[in-house]
C-alpha cells in the first residue's frame, strides 16, 4: 500500500473507526471490519440494502443481520450518521473525526443524493446559532425535491 493510500481520509476514517470499536470492547475483524471498510469506500451514504449487496458479494460474505448490526454500533459509537434518504430508507455516512461534513440534496423520486459543501450557509448557521446562545454540536442540511433527471 502506498504512503498516500495509508493517508486517505477513507483509510484514516477506517483506523479510526476499528480503533473506537476496539476501545468499546468490539472484537476487531469479521462482519464490522468488513462493513467500515465497505463505508470507507463510498464518499457520501449508502444505504444498508445496498451496503449488504455489496458485501454478500464478498469472500467470505457478510450476513444482513450482522451488516444491521455492525451499523448499528457504529452509529451509536457516532462514526455514522444516519440519514433519511426517501420513503423511510436510512442512508448511513462517515462522520469525519475532523470534523469535515457536508451535505445532502436528495431526489424525492429516485431517491439520488447529491453532497454539496457551501461556507456562506455554515457561517449562517453559526450566526443563527449564536443569536440563539445555542451551542450546536452537529447539524443536518437536507434539500428534498427533484432532481433534473426526474423533474423532466
Amino acid at each position: 500500500m502506498s504512503a498516500q493510500a495509508k493517508t486517505s481520509p477513507q483509510s484514516a476514517w477506517a483506523e479510526h473507526a476499528l480503533t473506537t470499536l476496539a476501545d468499546a470492547g468490539y472484537r476487531r475483524g469479521g462482519a464490522r471490519t468488513a462493513v467500515v471498510e465497505a463505508l470507507a469506500g463510498h464518499d457520501c451514504a449508502v444505504t444498508a440494502l445496498d451496503l449488504d449487496d455489496e458485501l454478500r458479494r464478498r469472500r467470505p460474505p457478510v450476513g444482513r443481520a450482522s451488516v444491521y448490526r455492525a451499523l448499528e454500533q457504529l452509529e451509536q459509537l457516532g462514526l455514522v450518521q444516519r440519514i433519511e434518504v426517501c420513503r423511510g430508507t436510512a442512508g448511513f455516512e462517515r462522520v469525519d473525526p475532523t470534523g469535515h461534513h457536508h451535505h445532502h440534496a436528495i431526489c424525492r423520486d429516485c431517491g439520488r443524493m447529491v453532497p454539496f459543501e457551501d461556507s456562506s450557509l455554515e457561517r449562517a448557521l453559526e450566526q443563527v446559532a449564536g443569536e440563539m446562545s445555542f451551542d450546536v454540536t452537529e447539524h443536518d442540511v437536507v434539500l428534498r425535491g427533484r432532481c433534473e433527471r426526474c423533474a423532466d
